[in-house]
């Protein structure tokens, strides 16, 4: 009993922040939640020791664009379906068609980007991973995007897609790790060669 009281006096204090200034919140809340993400994948990952500049980016990403960016977006789908019969629906379909393929592609050359890495670089990392993650983003989301718009309240939703988020982001952080380190052994081995 006596660990619930705090818990529930955080969850408390959230929910008025939520309430009192929903935009600042969301994009905190994405901001944490996203930087954590890329730190567990860090260390899942093995790394012996933890890239800084990848959390930042992270972060970065979160409170810039993730947070404000879900928060206006899901405000505007909630508006223009308001009316219609198919409202779940197209909210659904609104999301997977519209903002997960902008999500994606500015999460792969902004992320880089926040990382130092150079325009060119950064275009590279999008062309590369572009469709394989939204495709895995399409495939993965789909159903906890579902579950966001038929079963959480509008006020917890952007909350809902972090936490789904955190999940995606380690996947997302770890595959780029991965790409990253494909080519930088594919340059050691060039470089070798000649």
């Amino acid at each position: 009993m006596s660990l619930s009281r705090p818990i529930y006096n955080l969850l408390g204090s959230y929910l008025e922040q939520l309430f009192e200034h929903p935009l600042r919140t969301k994009a905190i809340t994405s901001c944490v939640i996203a930087s954590s993400a890329n730190l567990v994948s860090q260390k899942l990952g093995g790394a012996k020791q933890v890239n800084t500049d990848s959390v930042m980016a992270y972060g970065l990403f979160g409170l810039i664009f993730t947070g404000p960016l879900s928060h206006f977006f899901y405000s505007w789908l909630d508006r223009i379906t308001n009316d219609t019969r198919f409202k779940k629906l197209l909210m659904l379909l609104g999301e997977r068609a519209l903002f997960a393929p902008v999500i994606t592609a500015l999460s792969l050359y902004f992320i880089s980007r926040f990382e130092y890495k150079t325009h060119d670089e950064a275009l590279g990392n999008l062309f590369t991973q572009y469709r394989s993650i939204l495709r895995g983003n399409w495939k993965f989301l789909t159903l906890p995007v579902f579950i966001n718009f038929n079963y959480i309240p509008p006020m917890l939703r952007v909350l809902f897609a972090n936490i789904i988020g955190f999940c995606w982001m380690v996947f997302l952080s770890t595959k780029r790790r991965k790409a990253e380190q494909r080519r930088q052994q594919k340059a050691q081995e060039q470089s070798k060669s000649t």
